[in-house]
């Protein structure tokens, strides 16, 4: 249990998907999400894992979010996730890219860098003009490749950077210009 009277909590059992929130990815991005007024606004997870990020955003204030991985396990457990923190009413779950819908005010995916350089515009693609992106899961050597890929629709922030395990890791953040 935290110790804020005012902090927000996900019950969260992963499963055999990817994501509790203890990894320096996950935790850069839940406090990412932290920091913006989600009130109101769409969410796309994108390669969602247990549905950490997308079940945090809700709770955060967030009016509706769509959950996307391609891994099948990933999908129950986002689904369970969700009925166990309430909030299945307003989170479609998804195993397939294509099954995404417009764009989003708020696009997070804690993927590889790999897979986020190859995804860039169809990711990209679903943040809508001025909307908020967030990337992770990129080691600090990977990051201007990501950030590169990405360049031609995202002005991006400063990336921030966490040590684990003899890593480091990079969250980027930016908006989506308008044209």
């Amino acid at each position: 249990r935290p110790e804020q009277p005012d902090a927000v909590m996900v019950r969260l059992d992963p499963g055999l998907a990817f994501g509790t929130g203890t990894h320096a990815t996950t935790a850069m991005c839940l406090e990412w999400l932290d920091s913006l007024d989600l009130a109101g606004k769409t969410l796309l997870d994108y390669g969602c894992g247990s549905g950490v990020l997308a079940i945090a955003a809700l709770k955060l204030g967030c009016k509706h979010a769509h959950a996307m991985d391609i891994d099948p396990q990933a999908v129950l457990a986002t689904r369970l996730n969700a009925a166990e923190n309430g909030v299945q009413g307003h989170l479609d779950v998804s195993g397939a890219a294509d099954d995404i819908e417009g764009d989003f005010d708020v696009v997070v995916a804690n993927i590889l860098a790999g897979p986020l350089a190859e995804l860039a515009a169809g990711i990209a693609g679903h943040v809508r003009p001025g909307g908020r992106l967030g990337l992770s899961g990129i080691l600090s050597e990977q990051t201007e490749e990501v950030r590169e890929a990405y360049a031609p629709w995202v002005d991006f922030d400063e990336p921030e950077f966490r040590p684990q395990d003899g890593q480091t890791w990079t969250r980027l953040t930016g908006s989506k210009r308008h044209s």
